[in-house]
């Protein structure tokens, strides 16, 4: 788990946090991914499973009790590669800090199970995204064609410590 975390809110005094998603996260997890994802996005039965999985890890980044985004990170056993699966940030959210507050806490929880790097994908459209990456290190280091189910490519990237 990661260590605690605070990020300010620039619109209020309210404080965001990152903690581990528990069960009763799980309509607000697929809210949020219906929201987020038009495509891709993960069930149900799938969110149920990551929160009940020790190869997998969600994290949730809240304010006063309201769910702002979430992170899916996936775990080898014996492995030092870490595997951000997915990453969400509410839409009134987005360029706020929550992206990337999420993503440091994901780095920490990698690095607290002995992960030397963290790999992603990203829709090779989502420029967005590819800004948050790498402003926070990452580097792009290869490409997998058709990757997601529209057919768009996702590029992957990584980030050792």
């Amino acid at each position: 788990m990661p260590a605690p975390a605070e990020l300010h809110s620039p619109t209020s005094t309210a404080t965001t946090h990152v903690r581990r998603a528990t069960g009763d996260d799980l309509d607000a997890l697929v809210a949020l991914e219906q929201a987020t994802f038009s495509l891709d996005r993960m069930s149900e039965r799938q969110w149920r499973r990551h929160l009940d999985s020790a190869s997998a890890e969600v994290l949730v980044a809240v304010r006063e009790r309201r769910l702002l985004g979430a992170a899916v990170v996936f775990y080898r056993r014996g492995g030092d590669i870490a595997r951000l699966y997915s990453i969400a940030v509410a839409a009134s959210e987005r360029g706020a800090g929550t992206g990337a507050f999420l993503l440091a806490a994901v780095e920490r929880a990698a690095r607290q199970r002995g992960c030397k790097r963290l790999r992603l994908e990203v829709r090779a459209d989502n420029t967005a995204a590819q800004r948050l990456y790498e402003r926070a290190g990452y580097r792009l280091f290869g490409l997998h064609r058709a990757y997601y189910e529209d057919g768009t490519d996702a590029q992957r990237y990584e980030k050792s410590w």
